[in-house]
């Protein structure tokens, strides 16, 4: 539950280095800031309330950060000496390695992630309920198809970070099949 360990201070710090690091950046398909993506993934995690709450400021930290080493050339040693190494590690793991096949990509991450504690999970389901709206006109049916089947990957790798968030992301999985 958010609560007494969560820091507004610490909120803003982040929003604001995330703003700083996706500077420029768009929502794909749209002309709204990057940061609407980062803003209503921690939205989620904020909205889901289950998340224990000694793990609440990591999970909104890391909902904030999380595409900033993957997206912006942002280092993990940057994110450590801004938020600790807790959030560092958390948003390394949700971070996917571009050097490997992309065809690895998802399950090397879900791995790192289940090694982080389950607000890192949280957040990867959150980003995914937060990813599955509608998709851009130029994905063809093909790459939709497989974009829910990863998220029903991520769905089940990560299932019991949170009950709210596994029923989010089951409604929005078979809300999208109106995109096939």
């Amino acid at each position: 539950m958010i609560g007494e360990m969560f820091v507004a201070d610490r909120y803003v710090a982040a929003l604001r280095f995330a703003a700083e690091r996706h500077a420029g950046q768009k929502v794909p398909g749209s002309e709204l800031p990057y940061l609407v993506h980062v803003v209503s993934v921690a939205a989620e995690v904020i909205a889901a309330g289950d998340v224990r709450e000694s793990e609440s400021e990591l999970a909104v930290l890391c909902a904030l950060l999380h595409d900033t080493i993957e997206d912006t050339g942002t280092t993990h040693a940057e994110v450590a000496a801004a938020f600790g190494a807790a959030v560092a590690d958390g948003v390394q793991a949700l971070s996917k390695d571009a050097a490997l096949p992309k065809e690895q990509r998802m399950a090397d991450s879900l791995r790192r992630i289940r090694a982080q504690p389950q607000a890192v999970w949280a957040v990867k389901v959150a980003d995914r309920i937060t990813n599955l709206s509608e998709p851009p006109a130029s994905w063809s049916t093909e790459k939709r198809r497989a974009y829910l089947e990863e998220a029903r990957q991520i769905a089940d790798a990560l299932r019991g970070a949170s009950a709210a968030l596994d029923a989010r992301i089951a409604q929005r999985i078979a809300g999208y099949a109106r995109y096939l």
